[in-house]
């Protein structure tokens, strides 16, 4: 049966005029993107190995307490610097006696902590000031970008280092002074995406409809700014791991007795050449977990693209 007189450039039955352009339909409709789009990034080898590590990072995260064979805080100077498979350190033990491995495994809660931070805070600091400046432009622009500017012209490390001894050491205050740091390049992207967004026609539309500018920003333009974001954000953690582990390095990051690697690994520089496993093994940690949010960042980014998700 057809309706030609409600749809009368198309010939469709009652259960498609019915179920079309619903809640339901689009709902549906937004199933099938988020499915299709994991069907795309799971034939992704190695951003599904990527994903794989991080997810065993937060789980060894979560089971710390079940998965450390030894107290990582407790100390036993008989046994300091056991080399890995002696006395039963199977990673080997520190300077102080304590285990390795139990470290690197309560280590791991630290590097997540310091990495969800900056990446819920950093992103949506960018979001704000970018957006800001793409869509009110004129002196506002100028001002937000100079300012920009300002903080991209310095190393990431160096102006942390100049936050973090102005705030004081500690993890938080290393996590600001991360967050002061990051959000630059989130704000270009911003900026970016809402120069090519807010003279589109259905912005307009938007507009005479008697939508605010806050609305605009909030509902329409923020929303098309996230996957880039994201991809950015996945990219962005490695470089974020080793600005705390080099805070760690310098003793401004998280205090002793915290197992955290950047802490680990100036703690074993004096031994490198005789103990070589007191420094490597939280390099290496940081070197696997920096690969991992690598590969997961170009799996996502080929799954967010919309030109290769065209072709």
């Amino acid at each position: 049966m057809s309706i030609p007189d409600a749809c009368p450039q198309k010939q469709i039955t009652w259960r498609e005029w019915l179920t079309t352009d619903t809640p339901a339909s689009r709902r549906q409709a937004r199933l099938s993107v988020w499915y299709h789009s994991w069907l795309a990034f799971r034939s992704n080898l190695m951003a599904m190995f990527g994903l794989t590590i991080l997810l065993a990072l937060v789980l060894i995260g979560l089971f710390a307490p079940i998965l450390a064979p030894q107290d990582p805080f407790a100390q036993d100077l008989a046994a300091r610097l056991s080399a890995p498979g002696v006395n039963g350190y199977m990673f080997g033990s520190d300077s102080l006696g304590r285990d390795i491995l139990s470290r690197l495994i309560y280590g791991s809660r630290i590097t997540l902590y310091i990495v969800s931070l900056v990446a819920l805070m950093a992103p949506v600091a960018g979001l704000f000031v970018g957006t800001a400046a793409g869509y009110l432009g004129g002196w506002v622009d100028v001002v937000l970008m100079r300012i920009t500017d300002i903080f991209l012209a310095f190393p990431r490390l160096v102006l942390a280092l100049a936050f973090v001894s102005a705030l004081g050491a500690g993890i938080e205050n290393a996590v600001l002074a991360i967050v002061l740091t990051a959000w630059p390049p989130y704000a270009r992207i911003a900026r970016a995406e809402t120069l090519t967004i807010r003279n589109a026609d259905f912005i307009h539309a938007i507009k005479l409809q008697g939508a605010g500018t806050l609305r605009v920003i909030t509902r329409h333009i923020w929303p098309l700014c996230i996957s880039s974001l994201v991809v950015r954000v996945t990219l962005d953690m490695a470089g974020i791991i080793l600005v705390a582990a080099g805070l760690g390095f310098l003793g401004l990051g998280a205090q002793p007795p915290s197992p955290e690697w950047g802490a680990m690994i100036s703690d074993g520089r004096r031994f490198i050449l005789d103990h070589w496993w007191v420094a490597t093994m939280p390099g290496l940690a940081i070197f696997i977990v920096s690969l991992a949010f690598n590969l997961l960042g170009d799996g996502l980014r080929d799954v967010l693209d919309p030109k290769k998700s065209s072709q």
